[in-house]
């Protein structure tokens, strides 16, 4: 696992190249936000003790199988850290894989695992959890969520954004590494949280695939004009009806 620091309070934890998880120093300890792929509980609590801090909280951007894969054995390991979703991806933990009635109608992607570990807080637009404030971002998933440091303005975007092969929206087809795209549920929600995240005006964009990006504006500004010319083609495709 390989480590990168952007300050002394943000570590990205990388496994096979493109999957990240992240070490967010508080007052109190490390918050880690995702948890990888399965099978990296024990380097990613290898790293939290090389760099000097307990795990104190679990955080998930969302409830996909390389965002939570190592969640149980890192909840079974530490048991005493608070772990924390969104309510509307919480269910997808449980395996309840239904939509509401207000969400678009289409069929979700990506993995789903279903996980004994049930989060002791869930998270809404706005709330507060050390450091960090929760941005609501719907589209790569129903509840994904990203979360701002209140302290420097660096996001952490989950797979709102991704880095690696390009920087894009979430839904964004990028040949070099397509995974994000194929696993995101509705173009036109994640391009609206991307809107959102750039309105915040980080200082520094990280991501769940790719690296980080500081000063990330004309990057992100990009991003999105590129999403908007695919849902625009998209639009023009689509049969009119009489």
């Amino acid at each position: 696992m390989k480590v990168r620091a952007s300050s002394n309070n943000l570590f990205q934890l990388t496994q096979l190249v493109a999957f990240n998880c992240y070490l967010l120093r508080e007052d109190d300890g490390f918050t880690l936000i995702d948890t990888n792929m399965s099978g990296q509980a024990q380097a990613i609590m290898r790293e939290a003790n090389k760099l000097g801090l307990p795990i104190v909280r679990i955080l998930l951007t969302h409830a996909h199988v390389d965002h939570v894969g190592s969640l149980d054995a890192l909840h079974a390991a530490l048991p005493h850290a608070q772990v924390a979703i969104s309510d509307r991806d919480a269910r997808f933990l449980t395996g309840d894989k239904s939509l509401d009635p207000s969400e678009p109608q289409v069929p979700l992607r990506g993995g789903y695992p279903v996980c004994t570990t049930k989060p002791a807080l869930l998270l809404h637009e706005g709330d507060r959890i050390g450091s960090l404030e929760v941005i609501a971002t719907p589209g790569h998933t129903p509840g994904h969520v990203a979360f701002l440091d209140t302290r420097d303005r660096t996001v952490i975007a989950g797979d709102a954004f991704q880095t690696q092969g390009g920087v894009a929206v979430s839904g964004t087809f990028e040949l070099l590494f397509p995974l994000p795209a194929l696993a995101t549920w509705h173009k036109g929600l994640a391009q609206e949280s991307a809107r959102k995240l750039l309105a915040l005006q980080p200082s520094l964009l990280a991501v769940g695939h790719g690296r980080m990006l500081s000063h990330p504006q004309a990057a992100m500004e990009h991003a999105i004009r590129v999403m908007e010319e695919s849902l625009a083609k998209e639009e023009r495709k689509r049969p009119r009806v009489a």
